[in-house]
């Protein structure tokens, strides 16, 4: 089982590397940012990411006698690598993949619960599509769709921007068989 993937995963910790992209937040920023966590939750997950190496402390400042830390995301800390996904198991994919799906299905249980639900007026959605590419359409669909959302992750809450969830699952079919035996047996 792989430790960074475990601690990266975990719904509480997930939410506040996402908080943290390309930003540096003290703990009351990351409060404001993260309004239902509560705060001993938040500074115990803070902690094992910083403990992980995935956060970093890059200021630390004295108010009113109390230490007020300013974290960022540590350098490559928050990426899973292709050494750590070559370590995993099929158990572990499916595991992770759980791990993922119920976060997931925890934040839609959130929207769902809302009395003023209305899926068309929130542009919330789900839906699943196949799409036949070449390697190289596959990478630059890949790429395109990373740089449509890049430009949004430094964006702050505040009046008039409501917090949305984009998850992709990109699962390739089987490849086809190439094979073009004329051998009978």
């Amino acid at each position: 089982m792989n430790e960074k993937a475990n601690l990266l995963l975990h719904p509480v910790r997930m939410r506040i590397i996402q908080a943290m992209i390309g930003q540096r937040r003290s703990t009351q920023q990351l409060q404001e940012w993260l309004p239902d966590i509560p705060q001993a939750t938040l500074y115990r997950q803070l902690q094992k990411l910083v403990q992980a190496g995935i956060l970093q402390v890059v200021e630390q400042k004295r108010i009113r006698g109390a230490v007020e830390k300013t974290y960022a995301l540590a350098e490559r800390g928050k990426d899973i690598t292709q050494e750590d996904l070559a370590s995993f198991d099929s158990d572990d994919h499916l595991r992770y993949f759980m791990m993922f799906l119920a976060q997931l299905l925890g934040d839609f249980g959130e929207y769902a619960g809302q009395k003023s639900m209305d899926m068309a007026r929130d542009g919330a959605g789900y839906r699943q599509i196949a799409v036949y590419l070449s390697e190289a359409e596959w990478k630059q669909m890949v790429t395109d769709l990373s740089a449509a959302v890049v430009n949004y992750l430094p964006n702050e809450p505040g009046p008039g921007r409501r917090r949305y969830s984009l998850a992709t699952v990109l699962i390739p079919g089987p490849q086809a068989d190439t094979s073009s035996s004329t051998d009978p047996d």
